[in-house]
């Protein structure tokens, strides 16, 4: 993520920010140049912000309802990332809105990242059968299982509840488990289809990939069926990122991707924030100073430049975490197989869509 200031006052703002704390000016997020812009009142009945070409952009009807503090050109209506929801609780679900604010703020943080790597997010309203859909929904009333289904992104909203995430992340082994880090796992199941399984005319892709992933083509059902009926040692260590990704092929592709998006975005902050590593030395094959540009033209690094940086900034930050009694705030070991499903999906984020 990026660093961003106040357009008013300079100050420094986080991206959860409709007002600036420093000097009060109210603040929208325009997607299209990634920017903060000082809000007005407007003939349009909202507060908004008019371009230099005259067009007037207005906050996102789910300023309110969840604390959206994107920008839109339709008047009344919701902002690029809030419309790609059909489905969210009712109006008089309490608890429900509340959690669905809380997912709408990791989707936000989500897209903003997909626009960073130039990746597509086609909505459903414009690829019915193919398109981007967030179904958001409350197990509180009914059982509701996140998953992916062409598409189509459904996400328990209880997975905003620490203490229910939690419970569910001891009871499944897991080392990390995070309302982000759904979402950017399930999505990566439809970057499978974007990036690989519609690639038609690179029929290499998708042989590539099942030389690295595995058959796609295997029983999914079966799979997960095998991966939770039964006792599993750490076999998967030396070729997986996290158990779960040893469960199929697609599961191992969405777990990957999701720790790319996780290595992106982190890096992207530390530089954003100035955070270099000075010492100690560390091997010559990892010693490298964090150095992910804000850009998204520079967001296209050499694979082993992230990683090398990657690789000392965890290693630092778990120090640090350590050193207050906390657990590794990245608990996972990159071996040499990860890495290369990693670069995979970097070099075909980088060679476009």
């Amino acid at each position: 993520m990026r660093a961003f200031a106040c357009p008013h006052c300079s100050a420094l703002i986080v991206f959860e920010n409709s007002v600036c704390v420093t000097c009060g000016s109210a603040l929208g997020y325009v997607r299209e140049s990634a920017s903060f812009v000082r809000l007005e009142p407007t003939g349009l009945g909202r507060l908004g912000w008019t371009d230099d070409r005259g067009q007037t952009l207005v906050v996102c009807a789910n300023l309110q309802l969840a604390q959206c503090n994107w920008l839109t050109s339709r008047a009344g209506g919701l902002c690029d990332c809030c419309s790609l929801t059909r489905t969210r609780p009712a109006d008089g679900d309490v608890e429900g809105l509340e959690a669905y604010a809380r997912t709408e703020q990791a989707k936000r943080r989500l897209l903003f990242q997909l626009d960073d790597l130039r990746l597509p997010t086609t909505p459903r309203s414009v690829d019915p059968q193919h398109g981007l859909a967030f179904d958001l929904l409350s197990s509180a009333h009914e059982k509701v299982i996140t998953g992916h289904d062409s598409g189509v992104i459904t996400i328990d909203l209880a997975e905003g509840d620490d203490p229910h995430r939690e419970a569910v992340r001891t009871s499944l082994g897991e080392p990390y488990r995070t309302l982000l880090g759904h979402l950017r796992h399930e999505i990566g199941h439809w970057y499978f289809d974007v990036l690989v399984a519609f690639q038609t005319d690179r029929p290499a892709v998708l042989e590539n990939f099942r030389a690295l992933f595995g058959d796609e083509r295997r029983d999914y059902a079966q799979a997960l069926k095998e991966h939770y009926g039964s006792e599993h040692g750490d076999g998967w260590r030396t070729v997986h990122v996290s158990d779960y990704a040893a469960s199929h092929p697609w599961e191992d592709w969405a777990e990957t991707f999701a720790h790319y998006l996780h290595l992106t975005d982190t890096l992207q902050t530390a530089h954003a924030y100035g955070i270099e590593l000075q010492g100690p030395r560390l091997p010559a094959s990892t010693a490298h100073v964090p150095s992910t540009s804000t850009s998204p033209k520079d967001s296209y690094l050499d694979f082993s430049e992230q990683l090398n940086a990657w690789l000392s900034l965890t290693f630092a930050l778990n120090t640090v975490n350590r050193s207050m009694g906390k657990d590794d705030l990245y608990p996972f070991v990159l071996v040499p197989v990860v890495i290369e499903k990693l670069r995979f999906i970097h070099e075909l984020i980088r060679s476009g869509v």
